[in-house]
């Protein structure tokens, strides 16, 4: 016999929050109620119990059955007022306050209301009223304030009471009955046209989980707009004729699409609910949060968004009662994490005062917490036109000082707004005079005094001087002073010369690494020239367009190198010695300035065809002045040269030590990482090694931890994204090693921003890149070419002597990346774009995010490819990872996971795929998993994404078992159709190869129409292999549970009926 309770089902925003908040207890309505005048306490008392007596909600207690999710609210008809008292100082009154947020929750109970009085002084009381959120919202504060008031009134003069509240119980059944209606399913198609399913893809960049619970903590950060400033919005207001609420909230979409750059933010717009007047004194949980969107583009005027935001939220209010969670979204009755609006806005006007009696009641402050959120904020126009705004934030998402400067820049746009109405949306100043002066001056607080070298060789040349006889070069068993490098380096200058080199000609370098290779840099520097890097290695079609391209008269070289060479002039340098070595000694005078080539490198170019980057001499010695200081290159030994000589890499480690009488040591080519490990094993206080992230970790396979502590003073890590996990190793067993992630384009010579990673700091994901080098200048920029505010995503720009001069022969190209610099009074000056994601911390470090070209979207939701790799970089039996997004056959992209497992057979990938749905949302997990034994890398070491795999047909064979029934054999004609596998076994997951949960909804649906039979998602989900489902298919059948018999008394059920039909009535005659 099912158990029987005499109750009312909850009403659609009870359900709503009975399935957010399950075990949680945040979300509470509460207020607190100033009291001036002589209160007589236990006339309040009895008022307080009258109140409770007229009031169903306020005695109404919550219960469940065995197998029933959702509760009935059960009214008990005599309830004792739960009453407390005590005596604190006004000092004390924010902290109790705070406490009285938090609350644990009998819900059983049927005394949900709590309140404490306050004794502050004889004429001044704070009367604490605490509820479930599930019992009240903001507005039934408002009228329980109203309500105390009055009943106050009535105990002290023994007045009778107004006629019978309108309870409850009765508005939940008019609602549910509402949405059942034939009317109100015809206007759900309203909200059912919204696209919620990027709701959880909207966020501010700023956002990060500070613990592994999800659960939701709302906090609050306070904001005043004073009473003068609000005239001058109630001005705008009234010109544009809209409202003050819609002021705010268009203010607070347009900063939310500032920040995320969404063109459609949804934002939720509350509603208190209390929209006929049969409604406006009652008391429950009534509001909710409509759904609102606008598009935002750049040329949308903010006048223009005030007419909009008008129109759509008169429109939405028209549609509120057709609104509920359960009709437009999939909601899950075991799932805590329902969904829900991420950014919300409430706009309010000041609760009335009542003088009773001599006793003045008012709101002294409130709080309702309705629903989950990441940021609400909640306004508040006071009596004397001071508007109060909270920014309600979840404190598992977001600091205080983050909110802190949210709540800032809102104030900011609200100011640039009321100056300019008429102004486009991405013009409006989001950041204060403060802010900015800190993001675009004191971060970029780097000028140093001139620089003592126009031209490297000159440097160079002062050292010789000072250090002659110190070893300046050493390959293998060869060795060259300095005075005996630059000797020889000035004899093939002057050859240099007389075959017509002088500044700004390119003369090509196709050299093996050895003693020849730096003669030969030093040489065409001496002479004048720039130098342009041709790797022996490079296809000789690469070679021959590079060699077009620069126009180049003569290219350097060894003659065993001459046949991978097309025809042009060729100088070997080994083989003309003896003629190159009859030239004068001395150094040369040349008319090279520090605005002349240094070098000329290239890079992949987007068209398929290399482009040469073009950089001077006042640009390397800015970078090498830096970087021979910073790390403190002379209080080692020197260098090891292992990188490619076109891989700009190298320059630090070529030239630094040159320049300060230490050793360069270069390590020979054909052997690898093998010679580099070789090598460092018998150093000792190297003063660097600069090396790749990729490298790096190859030589931490190389190295015992006994091998590594006193090798090098610093490694200085650069070319690719650096992560935390590849350090650990070295922090471990070379403490004494600095790690420094070194960050710059080829664009900006070498590096502009660095940072030194603490050795004590363990953690995980991408190392930041830290701050900008001497006499440079980084922007974070959004497409507007404005500056973003802190912790916000947006390009980073560079500026400063670093820049390159433009690109060889693409006019088009330079205007494009090299842009003025708006940011600067100096004439001339430029900004150089780089195309890569950053955002800065707020002690002005800078984090690198990615490529902006490496922004997917997959089945709609915008993916960084860093974000799965960092996340899977953390697993302890991944080595390597890199992820990328193919195309399918359907030309559909799909993610693609390359891992390399530290040992064999490894992780599988059923566990890869379930670790990685513990962290990342389902779109984020690849669809595919593919297993090498290493990465391929380039010549300079960084990731070859070109000679990654395609994703080949699944090796299924050795775990193939064909289907055994007729009923496997239709689930599997459905899987290989939409998997575009050929051959699926029966026990093979769905999400192991390839499947998600978009193929999940069509197999569903395919299945459903083969089969003729209705089939629940969730089981499908639950049975992800062809054999498990089809037997669960076979042996289950539907069954629905019997529920609790829920009667009302004979007279309740009439008089509830007679009121919903009075009420419908005056509906339909009020519309």
């Amino acid at each position: 016999m099912p158990q029987q309770i005499q109750g009312f089902h909850l009403s659609p925003q009870q359900k709503r929050l009975w399935l957010l908040q399950q075990n949680s207890s945040v979300y509470l309505t509460n207020c607190a109620i100033l009291i001036e005048g002589s209160l007589q306490v236990n006339i309040l008392k009895a008022a307080l119990q009258k109140v409770i007596d007229r009031n169903e909600i306020l005695r109404t207690s919550f219960h469940k059955t065995k197998g029933i999710k959702i509760p009935i609210q059960v009214v008990e008809n005599n309830v004792a007022l739960s009453w407390h008292e005590s005596t604190f100082l006004a000092a004390n009154i924010e902290n109790i306050l705070q406490e009285n947020n938090q609350q644990d929750i009998d819900w059983q109970k049927s005394s949900l209301l709590h309140t404490t009085l306050l004794k502050l002084s004889p004429e001044k009381h704070i009367l604490l009223v605490n509820l479930p959120a599930m019992c009240a919202d903001t507005a039934s504060l408002n009228n329980l304030l109203a309500e105390i008031s009055c009943c106050y009134s009535a105990s002290l003069l023994g007045d009778e009471l107004a006629d019978e509240q309108l309870q409850y119980a009765d508005i939940s059944a008019w609602q549910n009955e509402l949405l059942a209606a034939e009317e109100t399913i015809t206007s759900r198609k309203y909200w059912q046209q919204l696209d919620i399913s990027q709701l959880e893809n909207f966020k501010l960049s700023f956002e990060q989980q500070f613990s592994q619970s999800p659960e939701f903590q709302p906090q609050f950060v306070k904001l005043s707009i004073p009473s003068e400033f609000s005239n001058k919005i109630e001005n705008i207001v009234k010109k544009y004729q809209c409202s003050t609420s819609v002021f705010f909230l268009a203010c607070w979409l347009i900063l939310l699409w500032r920040l995320t750059d969404e063109s459609k933010p949804i934002i939720g717009l509350g509603c208190d609910g209390h929209n006929y007047e049969e409604l406006k004194a009652a008391i429950g949980l009534l509001a909710k949060y409509l759904p609102l969107t606008c598009e935002l583009t750049e040329k949308s005027r903010f006048s223009d968004i005030l007419n909009k935001l008008s129109a759509s939220t008169t429109e939405l209010t028209e549609w509120q009662e057709s609104f509920a969670w359960e009709q437009i979204a999939e909601t899950n009755q075991d799932n805590t994490e329902q969904p829900f609006l991420p950014f919300c806005f409430d706009f309010e006007e000041a609760a009335n005062q009542y003088d009773t009696a001599g006793i003045l009641f008012s709101i002294y402050q409130k709080s309702a917490c309705i629903d989950r959120f990441k940021i609400k904020l909640a306004c508040t126009r006071t009596h004397n036109q001071t508007v109060n705004a909270e920014f309600h934030y979840d404190a598992n998402l977001f600091s205080p000082a983050d909110i802190q400067r949210l709540a800032s820049q809102w104030q900011t746009l609200l100011i640039s707004a009321v100056e300019n109405p008429s102004a486009t949306i991405s013009q409006l100043n989001i950041l204060s005079n403060t802010e900015r002066q800190q993001i675009l001056i004191d971060f970029n607080n780097t000028q140093t005094t001139e620089l003592q070298y126009e031209c490297i060789h000159h440097w160079f040349e002062q050292q010789c001087n000072s250090t002659p006889d110190n070893i300046a070069i050493v390959f293998q068993d060869q060795q060259l002073t300095y005075q005996e490098l630059n000797t020889r380096a000035n004899q093939l200058a002057h050859y240099l010369q007389k075959l017509g080199v002088g500044p700004d000609v390119l003369v090509g370098i196709c050299v093996e690494r050895s003693l020849w290779m730096v003669i030969g840099l030093l040489a065409i520097l001496k002479a004048g020239a720039a130098y342009v890097p041709l790797d022996p290695a490079y296809p000789v079609e690469r070679q021959t367009y590079i060699i077009a391209d620069t126009n180049t008269p003569l290219v350097l070289t060894q003659q065993h190198l001459a046949a991978s060479l097309p025809d042009i002039q060729l100088l070997y340098i080994d083989t003309e010695w003896s003629a190159i070595a009859l030239e004068k000694t001395q150094n040369l005078v040349t008319q090279t300035t520090s605005q002349n080539l240094a070098y000329v490198i290239y890079t992949s170019g987007s068209t398929g065809k290399p482009k040469g980057t073009l950089i001077t001499h006042q640009g390397l010695v800015n970078y090498l002045s830096w970087c021979t200081q910073a790390y403190n290159v002379e209080q080692g030994t020197g260098t090891l040269v292992h990188s490619p000589l076109g891989f700009d890499l190298t320059v630090t480690s070529l030239f630094s030590p040159l320049l300060v009488g230490r050793q360069v040591e270069l390590v020979p080519e054909n052997q690898g990482i093998d010679a580099l490990s070789t090598t460092l094993r018998r150093s000792h206080n190297l003063s660097l090694v600069k090396i790749t992230p990729a490298h790096l970790d190859l030589l931490k396979g190389q190295l015992s931890p006994e091998e590594v502590a006193g090798r090098t003073q610093a490694f200085i890590i650069g070319g690719e994204n650096l992560l935390a996990e590849k350090l650990t190793f070295w922090q471990d067993f070379a403490p004494d090693t600095m790690l420094i992630n070194e960050y710059g384009p080829t664009e900006t010579v070498v590096g502009c921003c660095v940072y030194q990673v603490p050795n004590n700091q363990r953690d995980s994901g991408s190392i930041p890149i830290g701050k900008p080098i001497a006499n440079t200048q980084l922007y974070v920029l959004d497409k507007y070419w404005q500056p973003v505010p802190i912790g916000v995503v947006g390009e980073l720009y560079i500026a400063g002597l670093g820049l390159a001069r433009g690109y060889l022969n693409r006019p088009e190209l330079t205007a494009q990346k090299f842009i003025p610099n708006p940011f600067s009074n100096k004439a001339g000056e430029r900004l150089y774009r780089t195309g890569d994601l950053a955002r800065y911390r707020s002690d002005g470090t800078l984090e690198f995010l990615g490529r902006i070209d490496n922004q997917v979207k997959i089945r709609g939701f915008r993916i960084e490819l860093g974000e799965i790799e960092a996340v899977l970089e953390q697993h302890p039996e991944v080595k390597e990872i890199v992820v990328i997004a193919r195309e399918d056959a359907e030309r559909e992209k799909r993610l693609v996971a390359y891992v390399v497992v530290n040992q064999k057979p490894g992780i599988s990938i059923s566990e890869l795929r379930s670790y990685l749905l513990e962290k990342l949302p389902e779109y984020m997990i690849p669809a595919a998993f593919i297993k090498l034994d290493a990465l391929p890398l380039t010549p300079n070491g960084k990731v070859d994404y070109r000679a990654l795999p395609e994703q080949a047909q699944l090796d299924l064979e050795e775990t193939y078992v064909a289907p055994q029934s007729e009923l496997e054999q239709i689930i599997t004609n459905i899987w290989q159709e939409l998997l575009h596998i050929e051959k699926v076994g029966i026990h093979h997951n769905f999400f192991d190869i390839g499947g998600h949960s978009l193929l999940m909804v069509q197999v569903h649906s395919k299945l459903q129409k083969a089969l003729n039979r209705d089939i629940s998602m969730l089981d499908m989900f639950q049975y992800p292999t062809i054999s498990k489902f089809a037997k669960y298919l076979n042996q289950e059948q539907e069954k629905k549970p019997d529920l609790p018999n829920y009667e009302l008394s004979e007279n309740q059920r009439e008089s509830r009926k007679q009121r919903r039909q009075l009420r419908q009535e005056h509906r339909a005659t009020s519309k």
